[in-house]
């Protein structure tokens, strides 16, 4: 899919873009030396190993492996193909994309994900012109101002109206000759299920365009404007629109986010646009799903190290079950997160209303840690009986084995255990015996991906490690790399995975020059990748001096080899094993080419 745009458009938007200002959008990064060091978006983690370098253009997660260039990056988070990845960056640069004629089968591949976003921004755009005109557009934005809503937030915020009826969206699109199978396939009409035609999803509601990043709508959210249920009704998910990946305004609180270092968590529309309009912006909200291990991975990268999040539920039952069930998300996810619960029959929007910011963040600067609050819960609905405290320690085991720190996890025990009024020891003997799922090794992530080059490095000897040191030189001093591939070094490399990238290095910059990002657009193979990103990020000292020694040190290395392979031959011819003899010239016949070659080639010294 790549080959159907144009290599120098490529290459216009590769030079265009700007992988520090891509990245930022969703990591909270902060400068480390020449790089940008923040969390990694792709797995959980406590300390940032994902670095970015301005320089060359890449990211390598330390942590999980992840690595690749502005592409890879967006590909990887946004989950798009490569063309969708360019042609994103494309809009973003003002870089026109023509493609060569497509196939019936190859443009609709291409197109479908920019069509339903093209339908869902002209459907915001149908629901903002019925909200400004009509008497039912008046209805509803009377309705809106009753909430408290100002007519700017209606305005930042592109609220909008779905008017009462069955087909006035469907009809409008197929006025603008829409396909009605792309709008189904956007959430915005449904099937009949008995006869032909479609009827629209959102019908006599409140419409609230949800975006992402990228601030492009991807889907929408939808209110009535009575006591009628269902009270709220969102888009289904959709090639561009998935529910555990994307939050309510998260597109406008990320400014604020990484200024203060906190994000507030809600989960109503109104809730969010109240908490927005009086000033705390930093605030996203969940829709009409629980918060996911993906949505705390999105968090911690806006909110950055040492970061937090403040969930504010309602009092009533649902609220208290709600919190109960982020807690284990958020102790996963290695983001530390409070809870605030608020007074009885109050939510965030009428809280705010009725006592303002100022009472709104004194609650706040006063929430329960997590533990606590699951501690409270706990005794709240078990009592401090014998068998309460029994079904007290029983439930919060895992979340006190879980957590990975000694310290820490001792405070806790210590906080139990004097608020159920129970000897620590005890309870630290309930946790020792608690058997934990076995945890994966540090190199994986949630996507199962590995990092190739820690995990070789530790299981591997001394050719190897050289092998790889060779390859980082090329990455890092491309000077070098005449004399490689003059030597021909890399005919002599015995690991096949670092052979193919050292001679696609000697390839790519005898063609491209030293470009790292252009250099892992090379390879499909996200482990390739992964080494190259690796090797490529830091920059070690190297001169001249210091490579020759590699390089004098790697051909010692060979000629070892060469008489190590001279007495498995004679071994052989003595012992008659003529296979295994034919094999072993063959490897002395490729490795006199070799040195042959450097011998002819190589400067004096």
């Amino acid at each position: 899919m790549a080959a159907l745009i144009p290599e120098d458009k490529i290459e216009a938007i590769k030079n265009a873009s700007d992988i520090v200002d891509i990245v930022s959008e969703v990591v909270s990064l902060r400068r480390a030396g020449r790089n940008f060091l923040g969390l990694c978006p792709f797995h959980a983690e406590k300390t940032p190993s994902f670095t970015v370098s301005p320089d060359k253009q890449i990211f390598h997660c330390f942590g999980c492996g992840a690595g690749g260039n502005v592409f890879t990056f967006l590909m990887k988070q946004g989950g798009l193909s490569f063309p969708e990845a360019a042609r994103t960056l494309a809009r973003r640069y003002g870089i026109d994309l023509p493609t060569r004629d497509l196939s019936p089968s190859e443009k609709k591949k291409l197109t479908e994900r920019e069509t339903i976003l093209t339908l869902i921004d002209e459907a915001m755009a149908f629901y903002r012109e019925r909200l400004l005109s009509g008497r039912e557009g008046q209805q509803a934005m009377g309705y809106l101002l009753k909430r408290g809503m100002t007519r700017k937030t209606i305005d930042d915020y592109r609220l909008g109206f779905a008017p009462d009826g069955w087909d006035h969206l469907t009809r409008y699109l197929h006025s603008r000759k829409r396909s009605p199978v792309m709008a189904a396939q956007a959430g915005l009409i449904v099937p009949r299920k008995k006869g032909e035609g479609y009827y629209d999803r959102f019908r006599n509601r409140i419409v609230f365009p949800i975006f992402n990043a990228q601030n492009q709508p991807i889907g929408f959210g939808g209110r009535v404007m009575d006591d009628a249920l269902p009270k709220y009704l969102n888009s289904p998910e959709t090639p561009v629109y998935n529910k555990s990946r994307s939050l309510y305004g998260l597109n406008a609180a990320r400014p604020k986010c990484r200024e203060t270092g906190t994000v507030y968590v809600v989960e109503g529309y109104f809730d969010l646009l109240s908490m927005h309009q009086f000033g705390i912006a930093n605030t996203v909200a969940t829709l009409g799903t629980s918060l996911t291990a993906d949505h705390v991975r999105i968090l911690r990268g806006f909110v950055g190290e040492g970061g937090k999040a403040v969930l504010v539920y309602d009092s009533d039952q649902a609220g208290i079950k709600a919190a109960q069930r982020s807690v284990a998300v958020f102790q996963k996810g290695d983001l530390e997160a409070r809870i605030l619960v608020l007074p009885e029959g109050h939510d965030p929007d009428s809280f705010l209303m009725e006592q303002g910011p100022d009472d709104f963040m004194k609650a706040a600067n006063s929430a329960m840690a997590m533990f606590s609050f699951m501690a409270e819960s706990a005794v709240d609905r078990y009592g401090l009986s014998v068998e309460g405290k029994v079904r007290i320690v029983n439930d919060l085991r895992p979340a006190i084995a879980a957590i990975g720190d000694p310290v820490a996890r001792s405070l806790r025990i210590k906080h139990l255990a004097e608020r159920i009024g129970v000897e620590e020891s005890i309870v630290l003997d309930k946790i020792r015996r608690w058997k934990p799922a076995p945890a994966r090794p540090a190199w994986t992530n949630t996507g199962g991906e590995r990092d190739p080059v820690r995990e070789a490095t530790s299981v591997r000897g001394e050719t190897y490690r050289m092998e790889r040191r060779l390859v980082a030189m090329m990455l890092q001093f491309p000077e070098m790399v005449a004399d490689i591939q003059r030597r021909r070094l890399t005919d002599h490399f015995t690991d096949p995975v670092l052979t193919e990238i050292g001679k696609e290095i000697i390839d790519h910059f005898n063609q491209n020059g030293s470009d790292i990002a252009s250099l892992v657009s090379r390879w499909e193979d996200p482990e390739k990748r992964a080494v190259v990103t690796r090797l490529s990020i830091n920059d070690e000292h190297w001169g001249r001096q210091g490579c020759m020694a590699l390089i004098h040190q790697f051909e010692n290395s060979i000629r070892r080899r060469d008489k190590e392979l001279l007495k498995r031959i004679e071994a052989a011819e003595k012992s008659g094993d003529d296979a295994l003899l034919a094999q072993l010239l063959r490897e002395k016949q490729l490795q006199a080419q070799g040195k042959t070659a450097r011998q002819s080639d190589a400067p004096p010294f």
